[in-house]
């Protein structure tokens, strides 16, 4: 055994560095929890500039908005296949970046204001095709998904019981909507047989959200879930 600072041979018995002091280290002698052989690396935290990095982000955003526009009206002299990748690349920055922005941010405010970006952006691409299916189509659907999402963040956010019973009823809700999604489908589409597909993710729903809704009122079968599958 040898001293771990000055290199000395030590004696197995020995407790302490006869030449330097140092305490010995030797896995079978026992210390207190509060004698430490090495001081604590104590680094100072390093501070990130959240506003320089966010301005550096924002750039690597509009610069490839910047290229396809150039290189759009150089090729066309308009705006053609240029507005897809802008309104894909504002779409992204709003609902990953945007939030970021803000030391705090409240989904509250930012989860609709995702999904307004997302309308906005499949309105652009229905007029861009000169096409009729944002009205019919394309806006119930997202006003529906938004607003179940935007009740469940806030729920979410400002509850802190009933969880079980906020996403079973979001399950169910989405459930229920999907044959009116089938029928918008039809509708919009001119489609005339119903396929009735939207029966397999109702059905689903209502069993996963009904047994969520069932573990939230069922106290004792919870628990004995919670053992059987977290403990």
């Amino acid at each position: 055994m040898y001293c771990v600072k000055c290199g000395v041979k030590l004696e197995d018995t020995e407790k302490m560095c006869p030449l330097c002091g140092t305490v010995v280290f030797h896995p079978d002698i026992k210390r207190d929890e509060v004698e430490r052989l090495y001081p604590e690396n104590n680094y100072p935290k390093q501070h990130i500039n959240t506003f320089a990095a966010m301005i550096i982000i924002t750039t690597l955003f509009l610069t490839p908005i910047l290229i396809t526009l150039l290189c759009d009206l150089k090729v066309n002299a308009a705006v053609t296949w240029s507005g897809y990748v802008m309104g894909a690349l504002v779409l992204a920055y709003i609902m990953i970046v945007l939030p970021f922005w803000f030391k705090r941010p409240n989904p509250v405010i930012f989860v609709p204001c995702s999904f307004a970006a997302l309308g906005g952006y499949l309105w652009y691409i229905n007029f861009a095709v000169d096409g009729d299916w944002f009205l019919c189509f394309a806006f119930p659907l997202v006003t529906g998904i938004g607003l179940t999402v935007t009740a469940v963040v806030t729920l979410v956010k400002y509850l802190k019981h009933g969880m079980l019973y906020i996403f079973g009823g979001a399950i169910l809700l989405l459930g229920i909507l999907s044959p009116g999604l089938e029928l918008l489908v039809n509708i919009t589409f001119a489609i005339e047989k119903f396929s009735f597909w939207s029966i397999y993710p109702l059905v689903a729903s209502l069993l996963m959200g009904g047994l969520l809704i069932f573990l939230a009122i069922n106290k004792s079968f919870r628990e004995k879930m919670e053992r059987k599958f977290f403990i």
